[in-house]
């Protein structure tokens, strides 16, 4: 543990040059963000994902797998033999219908369990594991309030005993509330964003559940300290800005941003029952990695917003700029 005037993020230049990386879930949105920084870095980047990839110049080596399948993950460690592995995919949704128990067990569990029973037989340099803040905290008398948040919570339970029985040398990023350019548009800051531009009204719960928003690229970031930084093994970190912000007020701030007349529509869907608020404690990750977040949540918002804006309205964009 390093005293509050030292950082250990102190990343050497060459620190990803001489390692093999393996990347799962590479092709959503942080794997795909961590494959991007990690390649200007001058990693060997192997990157996952259960589709075919076409491999770009420049690009990922990219691999067709999927991690449910015990002899496919003996298979990727074989031929790629990894010295970090970071491990991104698995089904991610908070719905709470009983149909994705099952999808989201293998998805997530299993997977796992494959990967760290491998990398622990195999050997490697280290696993950092997604974990999430939808894992219940340590206590017996906690919900988990989805089939997503169980499976998340009983994989981050074998990254630690793996770890504390096997010696595994992995380390757990509980990610919060992470948005930015190239998110699922899905997703909240999303769906908002594009209803915003579009000149419509969203359609949103009420609005009052608090979460810890955190841009995308600080979170990269995080994960590579968890990555390099020594002698901190079977521990779990978190990376979020440390502050609750309610829905309300994150799309009220988008509104700001996209700076249109058309005004969201509060209470209009229902809100979920269990639904954590928690923030990051972002004091310890900063013992820990060294690591804090640099962006904003109005930065971070302004970023986003003309990242959909130039993707989507392009000829607005080429209007704006005239």
């Amino acid at each position: 543990m390093t005293s509050s005037n030292q950082s250990p993020l102190v990343e050497p230049t060459s620190s990803w040059k001489t390692r093999t990386v393996m990347v799962t879930g590479a092709s959503g949105f942080l794997g795909s963000h961590l494959c991007r920084h990690l390649l200007t870095r001058g990693g060997e980047v192997h990157a996952i994902s259960r589709s075919p990839q076409d491999r770009q110049k420049g690009g990922p080596i990219w691999w067709q797998s999927n991690l449910e399948d015990f002899g496919a993950v003996r298979r990727l460690f074989e031929s790629i033999k990894p010295d970090v592995i970071f491990h991104l995919s698995g089904l991610v949704s908070g719905i709470q219908n009983r149909e994705l128990v099952l999808p989201t067990f293998h998805s997530l569990l299993t997977s796992t369990v494959n990967l760290l029973t491998i990398a622990t037989e195999r050997g490697c340099q280290r696993i950092v594991l997604a974990g999430s803040l939808n894992e219940p905290p340590d206590d017996r008398e906690s919900i988990p309030s989805s089939p997503y948040a169980a499976a998340k919570w009983a994989s981050s339970g074998y990254g630690r005993m793996f770890h504390a029985l096997y010696g595994t040398p992995v380390v757990i990023v509980r990610t919060f509330m992470t948005y930015g350019p190239g998110q699922e548009t899905r997703k909240l800051i999303p769906t908002v964003a594009l209803s915003l531009l579009k000149g419509e009204s969203p359609k949103l719960s009420s609005g009052k559940w608090k979460a810890d928003w955190i841009y995308v690229d600080d979170v990269i970031e995080g994960f590579l300290a968890a990555a390099h930084v020594s002698q901190i093994e079977g521990t779990t970190v978190d990376l979020g800005s440390g502050t609750l912000v309610t829905v309300r007020e994150l799309v009220e701030r988008l509104v700001e941003v996209v700076g249109r007349g058309a005004q969201p529509l509060f209470g209009a869907l229902p809100d979920r029952v269990l639904e954590p608020a928690r923030k990051a404690e972002v004091l310890q990750t900063f013992e820990k990695l060294g690591w804090k977040p640099k962006v904003s949540l109005k930065s971070g918002l302004q970023q986003t917003v003309e990242w959909y804006r130039a993707q989507h309205f392009p000829f607005s964009m080429a209007r704006h700029s005239e």
